[in-house]
């Protein structure tokens, strides 16, 4: 007589089945995304591709070039790294229950695509959500696939910036060589797409910083053309780290840390150099570089900047990872641990917070804030999350956010109450 196993029905993973350590990762990810967009809540999208205006404090200067060099690039890695890891794990639990992963994966993907919209029409334009739900789509379709070949794939997919980079400013000096006329259409058409951006920064800028709610959403329909380039311009290395943290979750490191050490730290001094030099040589020539003009200048600059960010996230990932493993570093990360829980919700917090302050509809601060300021403000707002992350996972089981996905994800809603917690904390 034979008996089969009855599936499971699937749910979101419990609090005892959480990965510490990739829960601290989140919450660096966290701070460091914040870093980096301080710059682009206070400035329209569009001054990303344009050559900045270097701020006359040193201080500012100092503290943009050290954004550039050690944040910039390495934190939308690090979190496309981590939500292939999370695929990988989430995939290995559903088929230990005997449940199917493409349909519960396929609506959490969905649901991500939802919330991604509403934050980019009705909150910030600057959104990644919907770029990281599109991309899991792709991500579907390697659920199968072998850890080389995954290596293989990441490895390509991070090469292409640097084709399609390298082959524009060819070329462009090709044409110049061949024909002075042709030269001059081609710098015609540079200078021309370059007044465009600027004009839509400058329109952008006055309505940021003075429009009302109403105005200012629909500047942001209007800067979605503009973000959906940058997306598709980061779309192969966002996929490449997805393909690295599937590759990563499939060999089991994220579960046996000890037994991973040897290749952690292998990683680790391989990468810290790379990421150093490239991010280096990027953080040093784009200052003075405007990404609308295609040169071979920004051709190195944008290599540095492929390889560096990607090299340098690896670094910061293992490094952590492995000074993790010590139990009073352990202690020290509980606070990062709980705010990695709640994710989604504290990217949602940090653009609520931010656009009340800067835009008009807030405090009407856009434009005004310089770097130096930025940062602070972005530390003590990380601060205020770190303790509300750690007031809040002892009472719920889920961040706001989260529940909204969990429950679109499994069709059900979701317990709110932690174990443990009282009636008295339900929202």
């Amino acid at each position: 007589m034979t008996t089969t196993q009855t599936p499971l029905p699937p749910e979101p993973v419990q609090v005892s089945e959480r990965i510490e350590i990739v829960d601290v990762l989140r919450g660096v990810a966290l701070l460091g995304i914040l870093v980096v967009n301080m710059e682009v809540f206070v400035h329209p999208m569009q001054t990303l591709v344009l050559q900045a205006e270097p701020s006359a404090r040193v201080l500012d200067q100092t503290m943009t070039w050290l954004v550039r060099f050690l944040a910039e690039g390495k934190f939308y890695t690090f979190f496309s790294f981590l939500f292939g890891l999370g695929f990988a794990l989430q995939m290995m639990r559903l088929e230990q229950r005997g449940s199917q992963f493409a349909p519960v994966y396929v609506r959490r993907l969905l649901a991500l695509f939802g919330i991604g919209l509403l934050h980019a029409f009705l909150i910030w334009v600057g959104d990644i959500l919907t770029l990281y739900a599109l991309m899991g789509f792709v991500l579907l379709l390697f659920r199968k696939a072998k850890p080389k070949t995954l290596l293989i794939w990441s490895c390509l997919l991070l090469i292409v910036p640097l084709v399609l980079n390298g082959a524009g400013a060819a070329a462009l000096d090709a044409g110049r060589r061949y024909s002075p006329q042709v030269g001059t259409m081609i710098d015609r058409a540079i200078a021309r797409q370059d007044s465009i951006f600027r004009a839509q920064a400058e329109q952008a800028d006055s309505v940021y910083a003075g429009g009302d709610y109403a105005e200012i959403t629909v500047q942001r329909a209007r800067d979605m053309r503009f973000m959906a380039m940058g997306n598709l311009s980061v779309a192969t290395s966002v996929l490449a780290m997805f393909l690295l943290g599937l590759y990563v979750g499939r060999r089991g490191m994220a579960l046996h840390i000890d037994d991973a050490v040897p290749m952690l730290r292998k990683v680790f001094w391989w990468c810290l150099p790379i990421g150093l030099a490239g991010s280096g040589t990027y953080a040093v020539l784009i200052g003075d570089l405007s990404r609308t003009q295609p040169s071979w200048p920004l051709v190195l600059a944008m290599t540095g900047f492929s390889l560096g960010a990607p090299a340098l996230m690896l670094a910061y990932v293992t490094g952590i990872t492995l000074m993790w493993r010590r139990p009073p570093v352990r202690r020290i990360c509980a606070p990062l641990a709980a705010l990695g829980r709640v994710p989604l919700s504290a990217y949602l917090t940090q653009s609520i917070v931010c656009t009340l302050v800067f835009y008009g509809y807030g405090l009407g601060l856009f434009g005004r804030v310089e770097k130096t300021w930025q940062l602070a403000l972005a530390v003590t707002l990380f601060g205020l999350q770190l303790a509300a992350a750690h007031w809040w996972v002892r009472r719920y089981r889920f961040g706001p956010a989260e529940w909204v996905w969990r429950s679109l994800t499994y069709m059900r809603k979701q317990p709110w109450l932690a174990e443990g917690g009282t009636r008295g904390d339900r929202l």
